[in-house]
């Protein structure tokens, strides 16, 4: 039985190694791609990208892969900043604030409150999703999706509709709300 076990801890061990060599080449392979996102603009390759390519001697994968020990840490980043318009952003964030969020993605785009009961309509209920499609401030940059439920007598909750001008109301205060953002940068 010593010799079975022994001989299966063996196989182990070339299984592990084997993979480890995959792991490896795979990552090698990867080395020097640099993938763009078809939807959002190209970022610049000029010297922000160089700089942030250099200090990787560190690095156990070669330049420009993990950096495990430090490095050129002061370099900037190519790609900063939130993933969409920021005046659509906060306005958003501004229109929805006396909901409770559930979420915020600011690279993404997506604002998702969690449920609101209004103090004048205990027995309804809703819940908004806010996309921000663009980066640039544009009324077609921006999809607002709103559920509501009811709870008629105290039981569960049930979905109802929603109004279609419910959702264009929430979606004009919130591109008003953007405007006055950047007019107000504007002035600044």
């Amino acid at each position: 039985m010593g010799a079975t076990s022994g001989t299966g801890f063996g196989q182990w061990r070339r299984a592990a190694a084997v993979a480890a060599v995959l792991v490896a080449i795979g990552l090698a392979g990867c080395e020097g791609t640099d993938i763009q996102p078809a939807d959002r603009p190209e970022v610049s390759q000029g010297d922000a990208y160089k700089a942030n390519r250099q200090g990787t001697e560190g690095s156990i994968f070669g330049p420009g892969g993990i950096n495990l020990f430090g490095g050129n840490d002061s370099a900037p980043v190519a790609s900063g900043g939130i993933g969409v318009n920021s005046f659509l952003w906060r306005a958003s964030l501004d229109t929805l604030s006396f909901m409770p969020l559930s979420s915020a993605d600011p690279f993404g785009g997506v604002i998702i409150t969690d449920w609101y009961s209004p103090p004048e309509t205990p027995a309804e209920r809703f819940k908004m999703t806010v996309y921000i499609l663009d980066r640039s401030l544009r009324a077609d940059g921006l999809k607002v999706a709103v559920f509501r439920q009811q709870r008629p007598g105290g039981g569960d909750w049930t979905d109802a509709g929603v109004a279609p001008e419910t959702v264009a109301e929430l979606e004009n205060a919130i591109l008003t709300r953007a405007r006055q953002l950047r007019i107000s940068t504007l002035a600044e």
